[in-house]
């Protein structure tokens, strides 16, 4: 049977919808009759012989009416809502004009038998409907081994994506849950909704095999919570994106995904303030250096948004300068200038912001990855404060309004060559902010990492899952705080408005998190257990001690007695130490020296001169 049926349901589209209306037309007569032999209590073939041609002709109206109110369109393995609104308006069509006919007297047909006709056409095309559905949802259930999933979610979302499921072949849905009063308890669209609180007692009973989220409203924390409440019992979990990702706001299968960590650490946004992210954007000529990494070019995407006059896009790598020029040419129509070279090039960059009157700087560029500069310390100080010179100079002399350098909380008290570098920029553009009749606003604006960047360890974490393990940690007590990329850009394009020269910007990191932790819940998410000495799980957690210049906790203010707040709630303002603009001139003429030399003593001496709290990793000292 499961052979023919498949068989069949491999058939031509046209051929199942000529079967479907030739099994109407010959159902059509025969609930005509039965309804007349009804209505005359006679159910002899001598009183069913006396309306002649009536059945017939009552085919042929009831198939017209089918044919032009679409009932044979709807595909019978997806029917739903729509396609009982055009199965009732046929019928509403059917029966009034039976009744207009019944009315006029111009055939006999008794004023009751339109009614519980149309009542029993209803009744036959969407239980035939049903029937075939259910039977081929069972076959094709069985042949391709289902999964037996639970929807986390009875609303709007859960319905539409349990109606998605029920047209596909993937998933096999039994049962919703639903922590709302009014829908507890209940049974929705045929399944059962329990509370949160019985999965556990509910998840052996069906023997689930996997749970979809399908909250795309909901907060953050709210998700945190029911991920957490999954967590123990090691079933792989997936979930929707949220409403503003939902084309439409229809859900379909191709909407869910892998739950990624960055739905849980990630804050719900506070609501930007329009005018600082439109008051260095809108009507001007933008320039972001380092436009094709992680920051750059999420600082892109959203300058786009705002509608600058010109963005200029400059950036060293050929590839990722080409595959942000291809995405912001796809889903906007602001003018771009691609631009591939080094901040290092001042009369190259000087000779940009002129012709193309830039008015505004973010400049992203920079070497981030702490144990390659740490191994790499000239490429970390030439790229990073010397370029950072180089590009506030150079702005400086064009008359841009606006510079914005976008830092890192490793610049604080930092034991690495990176954070040390990144430090000894902010001090640039601070003494470039001190100088006198200055046309140039200089900001900086300092955050810690961001969630899913190039060389972030959730992407490393990732890889290791697909690998089957080991994920590797440097240390138990390894601590860092977490924002999302685009909460980043967005909090920096407010910032960098809100300065007044010389600001240092410190964006709310939220909590910090424990990257051991962290590990242990992306396990747990791709549900797979952890494997230790107390636990023989399927991913083992590998110690394997800090790198060179990594500090346990990283810190985002030198001097917290020296901390204000702005206008927007997670932005605060840090007024700190800074030198003249001499001292800075002789720091990086030193600089360049100890570069050309390599001469790694000379270069650290003057981080340590500079640079507040500076401590030398155990491969300098």
């Amino acid at each position: 049977m499961n052979e023919l049926l498949l068989r069949l349901s491999v058939l031509p589209r046209r051929i199942k919808q000529l079967v479907l209306l030739v099994a109407d037309a010959v159902a059509m007569p025969c609930l005509f009759l039965f309804v007349y032999a009804v209505r005359l209590d006679d159910f002899s073939i001598l009183a069913l012989t006396k309306i002649e041609l009536y059945p017939i002709l009552i085919s042929i109206l009831c198939i017209t009416v089918f044919v032009c109110c679409g009932i044979y369109r709807a595909v019978i393995r997806a029917f739903d809502e729509s396609f009982l609104h055009d199965l009732i308006l046929a019928v509403l069509i059917i029966v009034m004009m039976l009744l207009a006919l019944s009315i006029s007297n111009i055939v006999f047909i008794p004023h009751s038998v339109p009614f519980f006709f149309g009542f029993l056409i209803f009744l036959w095309v969407w239980s035939t409907r049903s029937l075939i559905r259910w039977v081929v949802r069972k076959t094709f259930n069985i042949e391709a081994g289902c999964r037996r999933v639970a929807i986390y979610g009875a609303g709007s979302a859960g319905r539409q994506l349990l109606a998605a499921i029920r047209a596909s072949h993937e998933y096999h849905a039994v049962v919703f849950f639903d922590d709302s009063p009014s829908l507890m308890y209940t049974t929705v669209i045929g399944l059962r909704v329990y509370s949160g609180c019985d999965f556990e007692s509910v998840y052996h009973k069906f023997n689930l095999d996997e749970v979809l989220i399908a909250l795309p409203s909901a907060s953050k924390s709210r998700q945190r919570e029911v991920v957490e409440l999954l967590e123990p019992f090691k079933i792989p979990v997936r979930t929707l994106p949220g409403l503003m990702d939902l084309v439409g706001g229809q859900v379909s299968i191709s909407d869910i995904r892998e739950i990624d960590i960055v739905d849980l650490l990630g804050r719900d946004l506070v609501p930007p303030i329009r005018e600082l992210l439109l008051k260095n954007i809108q009507d001007k000529t933008v320039l972001v250096t380092g436009a094709g990494g992680s920051i750059g070019s999420e600082l892109c995407r959203q300058i786009v948004k705002l509608h600058p006059k010109t963005l200029i896009l400059l950036e060293q790598s050929e590839y990722a300068l080409y595959q942000i020029e291809q995405e912001l040419k796809a889903t906007s129509e602001v003018p771009l200038v691609v631009i591939m070279g080094s901040v290092l090039k001042e009369h190259r960059l000087k000779s940009i912001m002129q012709e193309y009157d830039v008015k505004t700087v973010y400049h992203a560029a920079a070497y981030k990855h702490v144990p390659l500069v740490e191994v790499n310390p000239f490429e970390g100080i030439i790229n990073n404060t010397i370029g950072t010179a180089r590009c506030a100079k150079a702005a400086l002399e064009a008359k841009v309004e606006t510079f914005v350098l976008i830092s890192t909380d490793k610049a604080v008290r930092p034991t690495n060559i990176m954070g040390a570098t990144k430090r000894l920029a902010e001090l640039v553009c601070q003494a470039y902010a001190t100088i006198s009749g200055s046309d140039t606003q200089f900001s900086m604006v300092r955050f810690g990492n961001v969630l899913g960047s190039s060389g972030s360890v959730i992407p490393l974490f990732k890889k290791q899952l697909a690998k089957g393990g080991p994920l590797t940690v440097t240390d138990p007590e390894m601590t860092r705080y977490f924002m999302t990329i685009p909460e980043a850009a967005q909090l920096v394009l407010q910032a960098g408005a809100m300065g007044t020269g010389g600001d240092v910007f410190l964006l709310d990191m939220g909590e910090p998190v424990k990257i051991v932790d962290l590990a242990k819940k992306m396990i747990l998410l791709s549900g797979l257990s952890i494997h230790d000495t107390h636990h023989s799980g399927d991913i083992e957690i590998q110690f394997t001690g800090l790198r060179p210049g990594e500090k346990l906790y990283e810190e985002l203010l030198i001097d917290a007695a020296i901390v204000e707040k702005t206008a927007h709630t997670l932005i605060m303002r840090s007024k700190e130490k800074y030198f003249s603009m001499a001292e800075i001139d002789e720091m990086l003429e030193i600089m360049l020296e100890a570069s050309r030399d390599h001469d790694v003593d000379k270069a650290l001496a003057q981080i340590e001169k500079f640079v507040d709290g500076y401590k030398r990793s155990q491969i300098y000292s």
